[in-house]
């Protein structure tokens, strides 16, 4: 029995295509997240015992989609006033060719697979309509041996109760649709547990396309500021930088460029990294000391990492060749994998749901990052550590040994302190803060 899959779809122009993604996407973007959805597509029907019809729209772009499906696939434009009718004349094109069965699909799903398509074909051979749900109350997939008009009348396409209006018999799985933000967010979580996912088309463009939004924040920090700028410049067309100052009294703020974003705050790193964290748009949010310096592609170490992890850091290093900074380092490192702890002059990075789920930064005068790694230990996150390190200043470490060693065995004092209750506030008047 011949058989005849039916792609119903738009043509991915930029500005007519995705649109509700915008503004998270821009134009172009949702134009290329759209091919990627057409590529996986694609690649799926094409391993299925069938032929390949393309309807499209608008009628005069269909030239663009051979470069995806080939010359050798039918195509033809929609015809019709509603979606309903369009897609009830697709199908009856199609099957007037003497086709026992069509599978007509859309292309918001990129997850679908040969295998639901073979499953689609082979309810057909007992069944005269198929339909294929999405966890949005609607349907992906439509396959009938005869056209049936009643199923696509009187139907509000894009609402929960589609199926319901129409559904008698419903194959079992059931896809998500990818049309709104929260859809991209969904996706990459599924991808975090599917490496078939992270390899598709859509999961490559997806992953490079995680918006980052570094939040630096600062205190009087005019030894410093100047050289992580020169770092950041260069990332201003490629993520969203915050600076946000927490009451500085020297130069600091006459020394930043115009080009970065300055937000003012209340003294205090989680009161400054909470309010840029507000104040960002990012999916990805990268909380970096002043006093730090990149490895050579950061935004794509973050990105290779948050495709496994919902957060993580950067190792650390010091430029110090003293064997006691050498020993903070691999004890540093060694945490991230052996006690799950990272610290902030590692370059915290974490999705940006997860961040504000488990509370942002807690309100204290020092340890929110020790305090925000073991909420996220408490919570079953998994950390991942970026391949390259953050160089970060030892300006907190005086530079003879003696002197070096009573720091941090004081630092790891603090911490042990903080674990057994004792009141911030007196741990805080103990801690030496060197801006």
């Amino acid at each position: 029995m011949r058989r005849a899959i039916i792609v119903f779809t738009r043509v991915p122009v930029a500005g007519q295509t995705k649109t509700r993604l915008m503004p998270y996407f821009s134009p172009e973007e949702c134009a290329g997240l759209h091919t990627c959805f057409l590529k996986d597509i694609a690649g799926q029907c094409q391993k299925t015992q069938a032929d390949l019809y393309i309807c499209y729209t608008p009628d005069n772009k269909g030239a663009a989609l051979k470069n995806i499906f080939g010359d050798d696939k039918i195509y033809f434009p929609q015809m019709g006033e509603s979606l309903g009718e369009r897609m009830y004349m697709a199908i009856q094109r199609v099957l007037a060719k003497d086709y026992g069965s069509c599978v007509l699909i859309g292309t918001d799903v990129p997850e679908i697979k040969q295998a639901d398509l073979d499953y689609a074909f082979r309810l057909l051979d007992v069944h005269d309509i198929v339909l294929g749900p999405t966890q949005d109350g609607g349907y992906y997939l439509v396959g009938m041996k005869k056209p049936v008009r009643e199923v696509f009348e009187k139907q509000t396409y894009s609402h929960a109760s589609v199926l319901e209006n129409t559904a008698k018999a419903a194959f079992e799985r059931t896809l998500h649709d990818i049309d709104e933000k929260e859809d991209i967010s969904k996706f990459r979580n599924r991808m975090r547990k599917t490496l078939e996912l992270q390899k598709s088309e859509t999961g490559r463009y997806l992953l490079k396309k995680q918006k980052i939004s570094i939040i630096v924040p600062i205190y009087n920090e005019e030894s410093t500021i100047e050289s992580l700028q020169k770092q950041l410049i260069p990332l201003l067309d490629k993520c969203e930088i915050f600076f946000v100052d927490g009451g500085s009294k020297d130069r600091t703020l006459s020394m930043i460029d115009s080009r970065f974003r300055v937000l003012h705050s209340e003294k205090g790193r989680a009161n400054q990294m909470n309010l840029g964290a507000k104040e960002s748009s990012g999916d990805i949010l990268f909380f970096l000391h002043s006093d730090s310096e990149l490895p050579k592609h950061p935004l794509a170490e973050i990105r290779y990492v948050m495709k496994d992890h919902l957060a993580g850091c950067f190792g650390i290093a010091f430029h110090s060749k003293h064997f006691f900074m050498w020993t903070c380092r691999v004890i540093s490192n060694h945490r991230i994998k052996d006690r799950k702890v990272m610290f902030g002059d590692q370059g915290i990075f974490i999705d940006r749901e997860l961040f504000f789920e488990a509370g942002m930064f807690p309100n204290l005068p020092i340890m929110e990052d020790y305090q925000f790694s073991l909420t996220l230990k408490e919570m079953g996150v998994k950390l991942g550590i970026a391949k390259h390190r953050i160089y970060t200043s030892d300006r907190r470490f005086p530079q003879k040994t003696i002197p070096k060693l009573k720091v941090m065995w004081k630092m790891n004092r603090l911490r042990k302190m903080y674990r057994d209750g004792v009141p911030i506030d007196r741990i805080s008047k103990m801690y030496r803060d060197v801006r």
